[in-house]
């Protein structure tokens, strides 16, 4: 259990990190090598602690086993960016949204609206 909303995000940040390894390794069976691949994160106090290896006092309570996302960050593996709450596209999978919030964040996911499609 996450006791901040920083360390929560770092959590779910080192997830998503844990993803992107093991999809550029399927992709290697297959010839398909990529470097740096972008994880976006809206938590910047998250983002913070991907690239600072000095343990924090308040930081002390997190298990070890998600500080792995700190090796994969300096060795390359992917690149943790920075991105506004606004332009957050996970959102459409993870929050109740307005319609037209909904709707925005669909768009620029190209999911098309299939009502509208003759």
């Amino acid at each position: 259990m996450a006791l901040s909303t920083t360390e929560a995000e770092y959590i779910a940040v080192g997830h998503g990190g844990a993803q992107i390894i093991w999809l550029k390794h399927q992709l290697l069976a297959y010839g398909i090598k990529l470097s740096k691949v972008p994880l976006y994160c809206d938590n910047t106090s998250a983002i913070n602690l991907t690239k600072n290896p000095i343990q924090h006092s308040k930081t002390k309570h997190i298990e070890i086993r998600h500080h792995f996302i700190r090796d994969h960050v300096q060795k390359g593996e992917y690149e943790i960016q920075f991105v506004t709450t606004e332009n957050q596209l996970a959102y459409l999978f993870t929050k109740p949204l307005v319609r037209d919030r909904f709707n925005k964040i669909r768009t620029k996911l190209g999911i098309l609206d299939m009502k509208n499609v003759v």
